[in-house]
């Protein structure tokens, strides 16, 4: 279960550092810089501690697929983004890939 927790931090950290560096106007801002550093630091270090448990191949479908949402999230909320209906349906079909992965997968670590 513990890999679980430090795929799901590991993710967080990746969004937020992204969200830093959009914020760093190319390494322009120290703080937004310094954020960005860390965040994707913590990031892969626990994606590097998950992968001992979960198959490359499946942890980073599951990474980079809840990056994108919760990143296109962020990019909306944070900086204003327009989501048209095409956005959004492509977002749930990642959405759909990664529940079915984790459901029906047996390639999936539990």
């Amino acid at each position: 279960m513990k890999h679980w927790i430090f795929l799901s931090v590991a993710i967080v950290a990746e969004v937020i550092a992204t969200s830093a560096l959009k914020a760093s106007e190319g390494f322009t801002k120290p703080l937004p810089t310094i954020v960005m550093a860390v965040g994707y630091g913590i990031a892969f270090y626990l994606l590097a501690l998950t992968l001992r448990t979960i198959p490359v191949g499946i942890a980073y479908a599951i990474w980079s697929g809840a990056g994108i949402v919760l990143i296109t999230a962020a990019a909306w909320f944070l900086y204003g983004q327009k989501l048209d209906a095409p956005a959004i349906i492509g977002m749930g079909l990642i959405v759909a890939g990664v529940v079915v992965l984790n459901v029906f997968s047996k390639a999936v670590a539990h």
